[in-house]
């Protein structure tokens, strides 16, 4: 019933994120979510993984950067997540 790639706290308030942001940088989801670099370099794999979310590196000046979009696959599992959350709310 739920995805059980976006059933997880921590990727729940990732995609969360995204979904309401054009783009967020590494750095502006670990510090919006207070995580470290590991926990939140293994969530982004997995999403990534899954086609959940894009990643684009880059250099800013001498230094990378990565920031993170939500794809429209991980749009619709979302939306797909959210609607069976609700209907499990209501039938119970």
């Amino acid at each position: 019933m739920f995805d059980s790639i976006i059933h997880q706290p921590t990727r729940t308030l990732i995609i969360s994120l995204l979904i309401s942001n054009e783009s967020l940088s590494f750095k502006q989801i670990k510090d919006e979510l207070n995580l470290t670099d590991g926990n939140l370099s293994s969530h982004m794999k997995l999403l990534e993984k899954e086609s959940y979310i894009t990643i684009d590196k880059f250099f800013e000046g001498k230094r990378p950067k990565t920031v993170y979009q939500i794809s429209n696959r991980g749009k619709k599992a979302f939306k797909e997540y959210v609607n069976n959350l609700k209907k499990f709310i209501e039938d119970n």
